[in-house]
């Protein structure tokens, strides 16, 4: 089925197959990326969640893949970087006045308005619909379009106003080149926190007691 007020259609049913890449209509590819969870291919619900190389995710379907992982999970590999929720961000995303949501049709089904999309950069107003490049911060959750980020340059969130640094900008569902630098960043990033941890162990690890020496006897 389609999108003509019948039933939702699965990721699986817009992009199909083993095509060749070239072959994939970029609209449905488009749909897919920015309105399923990249586990469960449901279509995203709230509260949704982003890893470190910014796939878009329900927060529930990640939840029971970490407590799962021995199950075979035909899109495992896709979240094979995440080893604990903490390596997700919750999304603050901002509503777009204009999505119609859940609407009934004649025949008294509901289907998700895929048209447009659900949210929209808060600072300059361009739909989260893969169209334009949008980002989330790290430290805050927040999401925004890269357009806002370049234009309004600050070291502060532009909603919660939490202080962030270049590394807590992530590009969601970017191109094969943003998710190399992503995943190396994300790789430097773990390496460090190791490096911190075992170094934490050895500052707080009291010196070891040595025995008196023996006097000698006169």
């Amino acid at each position: 089925m389609g999108c003509d007020g019948g039933t939702i259609p699965k990721r699986h049913e817009l992009v199909k197959g083993p095509k060749k890449v070239e072959k994939v209509d970029k609209d449905a590819e488009l749909v897919a990326q920015w309105n399923y969870c990249t586990l469960s291919q449901e279509i995203l619900r709230r509260p949704i969640v982003a890893c470190e190389l910014g796939r878009l995710y329900n927060k529930d379907a990640v939840i029971e893949f970490l407590l799962d992982k021995s199950a075979e999970k035909a899109l495992g590999k896709a979240a094979s970087h995440i080893k604990s929720i903490k390596n997700v961000t919750e999304l603050k995303l901002s509503d777009n006045p204009a999505w119609e949501g859940d609407k009934g049709n004649t025949k008294g089904d509901k289907h998700d308005d895929l048209q447009r999309a659900r949210f929209i950069c808060p600072v300059v107003g361009l739909e989260m619909n893969g169209r334009h490049r949008f980002c989330f911060l790290r430290c805050c959750g927040c999401v925004f379009s890269e357009r806002a980020l370049k234009e309004i340059k600050a070291e502060v969130c532009h909603t919660c106003g939490a202080a962030f640094q270049e590394d807590d900008v992530i590009v969601l569902n970017g191109t094969k080149e943003d998710v190399d630098v992503l995943k190396a960043r994300m790789e430097e990033r773990r390496l460090r926190a190791k490096l911190e941890k075992v170094m934490g162990v050895f500052r707080f690890c009291p010196a070891p007691i040595s025995a008196p020496e023996p006097t000698a006897n006169h």
